[in-house]
């Protein structure tokens, strides 16, 4: 068997004693699509953290092809490939739509975005824009691209917010509940956009709290509760657990989706 990817080993961190993450591992392997499902309280965001940068673990180790990464600051951890989208939008709501995906690419210029944007540099700056305008194709966002950016719906911010990251060239995308405000058309488009980025072999890291689509796209589902991992496996599967099922007790639409069998797109 191939090396995985990605590699998460016997990861750990607390909070004044409280155990965050416990022990957590999961591998996945390039252009693969692993989800991280588990009620609120459960670790999914700060596992994200710490793979990101923005914690420092208590112990474990996070590998990505073959390099470590655990311990590396954020913009080193982000220049080796690893972009991520956040639960609460974060956009630059003094620029427009293209212009917050033109800065997403600024370690990938030569001379920076910023830079161009000074005139420093012309033609990379017309890169960086025809660069952009593909990047909101792919998420249905070209004809609002001067459009200022805080003008866009939620559902829209989102997935402007994926635009941004892919324009960051990423070779592992975390993305943080990317559904979150989206309506039905728009989590559709937005599943078709993971599947072409996938296609990519852009290695995804799915935290989504919506079920449906989480056993449609997903090649593989970590479980998480109270920090630890409760299990993992291919959807259908996970589906059939009953560990999980009782992990999601008391939240009604999580439990159905999940004893309810779905085609897989």
């Amino acid at each position: 068997m191939s090396k995985p990817f990605l590699e998460v080993n016997n990861l750990y961190k607390s909070f004044g004693g409280v155990k965050a993450v416990e022990n957590v591992s999961l591998n996945a392997g390039m252009g693969q699509i692993v989800a991280v499902i588990g009620p609120n309280g459960s670790g999914k965001t700060t596992l994200f953290n710490l793979i990101s940068g923005l914690l420092i673990p208590d112990g474990g180790e996070i590998w990505l092809n073959g390099q470590r990464l655990d311990r590396l600051p954020p913009h080193k951890i982000a220049a080796l490939g690893v972009t991520r989208t956040f639960q609460n939008v974060q956009l630059f709501g003094n620029m427009t739509v293209i212009e917050n995906v033109m800065l997403g690419r600024y370690h990938h210029e030569r001379s920076g975005f910023m830079r161009s944007a000074l005139g420093l540099s012309r033609s990379e700056e017309r890169e960086t824009y025809a660069a952009a305008e593909r990047r909101l194709k792919r998420v249905g966002l070209v004809e609002k691209a001067e459009f200022p950016a805080l003008s866009l719906s939620l559902g829209e911010q989102r997935l402007l917010e994926l635009a941004r990251a892919l324009s960051a060239e990423p070779r592992l995308l975390l993305l943080d509940e990317p559904t979150a405000g989206l309506n039905a058309v728009e989590t559709v488009r937005l599943a078709a956009t993971i599947g072409r980025i996938r296609a990519n072999e852009v290695t995804i890291l799915l935290v989504e709290h919506d079920m449906s689509l989480v056993m449609n796209i997903a090649d593989w589902i970590v479980v998480l509760n109270f920090g630890e991992k409760l299990a993992e496996g291919r959807p259908e599967k996970i589906q059939n657990d009953p560990r999980v099922v009782e992990a999601y007790l008391g939240q009604t639409e999580v439990v159905k989706t999940l004893q309810t069998t779905k085609e897989r797109v």
